[in-house]
């Protein structure tokens, strides 16, 4: 990815490849790196493992369960962009 596009990200490439989901990391039976995440709409962060879906408000991976948990039934097409601020 060039350096341009790395400042387009709502956030960096390093902190995205580190974080999980904090439900997923908890349980046994998604393998060996549970809890990655996927950007989508350039605003959230989607864990396909858990199904948990974290808003980026104003920069910041709001990456509580609870606020996950809101998302979790929430089509990845339907999230609302910018999300709503928790």
């Amino acid at each position: 990815m060039s350096e341009n596009q790395n400042k387009d990200l709502p956030i960096s490439p390093d902190l995205l490849e580190i974080l999980r989901c904090p439900l997923a990391v908890q349980s046994d039976q998604y393998g060996h790196d549970p809890g990655r995440l996927e950007l989508v709409h350039n605003c959230w962060l989607v864990c396909t493992d858990s199904g948990l879906k974290y808003p980026i408000i104003d920069g910041i991976p709001v990456m509580l369960i609870e606020e996950g948990m809101k998302w979790k039934d929430t089509l990845v097409k339907d999230l609302p962009v910018p999300p709503p601020k928790p």
